[in-house]
């Protein structure tokens, strides 16, 4: 006769924090500043504003973009916020930075915003595994989310979680 496989996991009060059930769904791109430097270095000011002028904005509809510069050009800071003021009447966010900036500023606008008191007293496990780039500070800013409510958090799977912290 076989005995019965129980799944312990299922079973227990375990509760599992996916980031990735809060990654926000739209395309990210990057614009790089220094296609419209002189030899990607150079910022001339006259070109620099035509450029921007001749370029089209509506590509980037509805999308979230990290604004940057690829060389080690020394950028002005109106150079920044000049691309940007082009691309705030499309895009859905704007950051300055790598796309990895881009992410850490949704998740920092996001994680304020859950209900985390349907953790209260429950273990946690803030799941490790992600198919989506959700950035390292995106789990630094969530167990400090839980940890008020939290009994334990966890990192990792339910098979093989580390464990991180405990109520006393």
């Amino acid at each position: 006769m076989q005995e019965e496989i129980i799944n312990k996991v299922a079973n227990s009060a375990l509760e599992i924090f996916d980031l990735e059930d809060y990654y926000p769904t739209g395309f990210r791109v990057q614009v790089d500043i220094s296609e419209w430097l002189l030899e990607g270095f150079l910022l001339r000011e006259k070109d620099f504003r035509e450029h921007l002028k001749s370029h089209d904005w509506s590509q980037y509809q509805d999308q979230y973009v990290a604004v940057f510069c690829s060389t080690d050009a020394i950028i002005p800071a109106w150079a920044s916020i000049l691309v940007t003021i082009h691309l705030s009447p499309f895009a859905k966010k704007v950051v300055s930075g790598t796309l990895e900036d881009l992410e850490t500023s949704l998740y920092e606008e996001l994680l304020p915003a859950v209900d985390y008191s349907k953790f209260e007293g429950k273990p946690v496990i803030i799941k490790g595994c992600s198919k989506k780039p959700v950035p390292m500070s995106a789990y630094v800013l969530a167990a400090q989310k839980l940890q008020p409510f939290a009994r334990s958090i966890m990192y990792g799977e339910a098979c093989s979680a580390v464990p991180l912290y405990k109520k006393r």
